[in-house]
């Protein structure tokens, strides 16, 4: 997340913000001359701020001549810049509907296919939960840290205490207002997710909803 704040901190200067709105709604690559034209601000302070907004992955480049022409005496090829595939996503508190939006999804594509919705649902949210925990299992030793460096990925904001882990942000806030039942159990099933693709032993995701944080926690188990 710390990386998209930086992205979107490139577009505080106004100058930069109005050459990137305006190479964006173009339909084609543009030049610098064609930018500085455009916008009225000098061509020595557009490649600046171009070269700006490319660095943060806000803009692409590519080569080409504009004259059409090749070979010897065709010039060299002019610097375009153009709107860069990058989505830069950023919400305080964090919020991450794509991850939800994906396990319904595929819940659902399993439902047509004649699977059963509810048990579709709980399968792929614990399943995406073990994928993500998966992929931190090289994480800290200590399996609340391990958890709370995942779940801070997914916009959990987790506080590790002596009792468990504390998630103090839902990142599905708007869906789980209309749809509370529903979202909570994904939460649950992810998370519980998560502590089996660490293979975290001395945590267990109980559902525990309260006004101010996550419904799920993380709770420490008694030491067998």
């Amino acid at each position: 997340m710390s990386e998209a704040y930086a992205t979107v901190a490139v577009l505080a200067d106004p100058v930069r913000r109005r050459l990137y709105e305006y190479v964006a709604k173009q339909p084609d690559a543009v030049g610098r001359e064609q930018v500085a034209a455009a916008t009225d601000v000098p061509a020595h302070a557009v490649r600046f701020h171009l070269d700006r907004l490319v660095a943060a992955g806000l803009l692409s480049v590519e080569h080409r001549r504009l004259t059409g022409r090749s070979g010897p005496g065709a010039g060299r090829p002019a610097k375009l810049y153009r709107r860069s595939d990058t989505t830069v996503e950023v919400s305080v508190p964090p919020r991450r509907y794509d991850l939800v939006g994906a396990v319904l999804a595929a819940a659902v594509e399993r439902s047509l296919a004649g699977a059963d919705l509810d048990a579709a649902l709980a399968e792929e949210a614990r399943a995406a939960g073990r994928s993500d925990g998966a992929g931190g299992a090289d994480g800290p030793h200590d399996e609340q840290e391990r958890c709370a460096v995942v779940l801070a990925g997914r916009g959990f904001e987790p506080a590790c205490g002596p009792d468990g882990v504390t998630l103090r942000n839902c990142p599905f806030d708007s869906l789980v207002q209309q749809h509370t039942a529903l979202v909570c159990r994904l939460n649950h099933d992810y998370v519980g997710g998560v502590v089996e693709g660490l293979q975290c032993h001395s945590l267990q995701a109980v559902l525990d909803p309260a006004d101010d944080r996550c419904c799920v926690r993380l709770v420490s188990l008694p030491e067998a």
